[in-house]
């Protein structure tokens, strides 16, 4: 869920506006949207939006935030095209100014200068930003990756990088994400190498799923069912966005044609490969549905899934659920365990300590990770002769230059929900509410009282989630019961018979269950 703002002379730009996904801990909500409650309130010196690349956790928030800051949004071609098309589903594509920046392109915001600088990545125009201020400049590499043999698009070369260090660069702003890992992250072109020979060794159907916004694997995958000898068929709607996007901004132009649902399932099984969403476990993508068999695609025993994207940390059991539903299928399963199948778009340390060595940084400066890959790369970037580091939490206000760098405030940096069309605080009442209702349940009480305050036949008690399963009747009455007593005594303020009655009901419910469940309490008059 990237979000970065850069200031200088009372102005500001953002680099950045991502999204991320909810996990358990927001119960009926999928996206979580970053709070700008900073920066809109300095909203009148906000200069504009720069993108780095297409993904998610770089350009999903656009939707929901971008016209209520009301500046132009800055992006490269492909990019700009994916921006569009998210603008345009949500009929607001006339409230946002879109302004789409040539690759390798240059502009000016006020005191910033930006130039892209094109890195490799797992989606095409994977961009750093080189940004020029009064202080000195800032490069910004986004989501990047050393690639000898990339498939789509042209990374810069050692010699440009190295060109743009000779310049002089104060801070390196850098992705961390493989901090850890002691192999470089390897190329497109040998995932090729892998894939075919797992595909020509397969017997019947194959499906590979992988990211949709993963154009470099599309295009690889396009090759692979070139090379196997098998017609292709793409499932899902992000996948059919990203190819619709790509070949408009002139790329996956000799991707094979594809066939159509019915006609994969009427050719022999050893003459199809499926492309299909869902390798995280997400419930309503392709892979899923088709796994819980409620889609037209069908898969039998002996046909083949193959996994070709990471497991995402948190995944786990969705990734677990669907797997479990395709083994009790007789399906064979490989993943990047078994087989070469994925290769990261993220730096390792040999690419990183390649970086430091072209880029030559005042400052290093990690991001995009979790603390612990950030604090690593601080400690790798020291230890390989960047003369300081830095490390950030979210809401921190650094000074980079002068004198710096330094932390110098903190500013709230909170989570916004997108819950059903409405966007609301992550920690706000309603999810506090909800989350309080998902682990110990709802009573209602209805309880009838006369003009003098007597109780006038039974409460009426309705329940959900609360565990008492064939005891149900039993607790109910005794839930009854308890708000029976409670009226009966005479208490003549509202609010507090109210009160006593909640407490009386969720007290026979904590003796029955050991949960605390959220009771509601209506009187009525009559």
């Amino acid at each position: 869920m990237n979000v970065n703002l850069y200031g200088t002379q009372g102005k500001w730009v953002m680099v950045d506006l991502g999204l991320t996904f909810a996990d358990p801990a927001y119960p009926g909500v999928d996206l979580i949207l970053p709070d700008l409650e900073f920066i809109e309130k300095n909203a009148g010196d906000l200069l504009g939006i720069v993108l780095t690349h297409g993904h998610e956790d770089h350009i999903g928030a656009i939707p929901y935030l971008a016209a209520d800051l009301d500046v132009p949004l800055y992006a490269t071609p492909f990019t700009a095209g994916l921006i569009r098309g998210k603008l345009e589903e949500e009929g607001i594509a006339g409230q946002v100014k879109l302004r789409v920046i040539e690759n390798e392109g240059s502009f000016r915001l006020g005191p910033f200068g930006f130039t892209y600088v094109p890195l490799a990545h797992s989606i095409p125009e994977g961009n750093a930003l080189l940004i020029d201020t009064p202080y000195g400049r800032i490069f910004h590499t986004g989501d990047w990756k050393l690639d000898e043999q990339p498939l789509l698009g042209r990374p810069s070369t050692a010699e440009e990088l190295s060109a743009i260090g000779d310049e002089g660069v104060l801070a390196l702003v850098c992705d961390s994400t493989n901090v850890f890992n002691d192999a470089a992250s390897g190329s497109e072109a040998a995932v090729r190498e892998g894939l075919d020979a797992v595909i020509k060794a397969a017997k019947g159907r194959v499906l590979v799923t992988t990211f949709a916004s993963n154009a470099a694997r599309v295009q690889t995958l396009g090759e692979v069912a070139r090379d196997t000898g098998r017609q292709l068929c793409v499932a899902g709607r992000s996948l059919d966005r990203i190819v619709k996007v790509a070949k408009a901004a002139g790329y996956l132009e000799d991707f094979p044609p594809t066939i159509d649902f019915d006609a994969a399932m009427r050719l022999p099984p050893s003459e199809v490969m499926i492309i299909a969403t869902g390798g995280q476990g997400e419930s309503r993508a392709a892979l899923s549905r088709i796994a819980f068999d409620s889609h037209a695609i069908k898969l039998s025993a002996g046909d083949t899934v193959v996994f070709s994207s990471k497991q995402i940390p948190g995944n786990e059991m969705a990734i677990g659920r669907i797997q479990n539903a395709l083994s009790a299928k007789g399906i064979i399963m490989v993943t990047d365990r078994q087989a070469h199948v994925h290769v990261s778009g993220h730096p390792g340390r040999p690419e990183l300590e390649l970086m430091y060595k072209w880029i030559r940084p005042e400052i290093i400066l990690p991001v995009h990770g979790e603390m612990r890959h950030m604090a690593e790369q601080a400690r790798f970037g020291l230890e390989k002769g960047v003369p300081k580091a830095i490390v950030q939490t979210n809401g921190d206000v650094l000074r980079l230059a002068p004198d710096g760098p330094r932390k110098i405030g903190n500013e709230r940096a909170g989570r916004l929900i997108l819950d059903g069309d409405v966007i609301l605080p992550a920690d706000g009442t309603t999810m506090n509410e909800r989350r309080k209702i998902s682990v110990n349940g709802f009573i209602s009480v209805a309880v009838a009282l006369d003009k003098k305050g007597q109780l006038l036949g039974e409460p009426a008690i309705s329940i959900q989630g609360i565990p008492v399963e064939e005891d149900r009747a039993d607790f109910l009455e005794e839930a009854r019961e308890a708000a029976a007593d409670v009226a009966g005594e005479g208490i003549r303020d509202e609010k507090k018979l109210r009160e006593a009655i909640r407490l009386g009901v969720r007290r026979r419910a904590t003796q029955w269950t050991g949960k605390k469940p959220v009771v509601e309490v209506s009187l009525i008059r009559l």
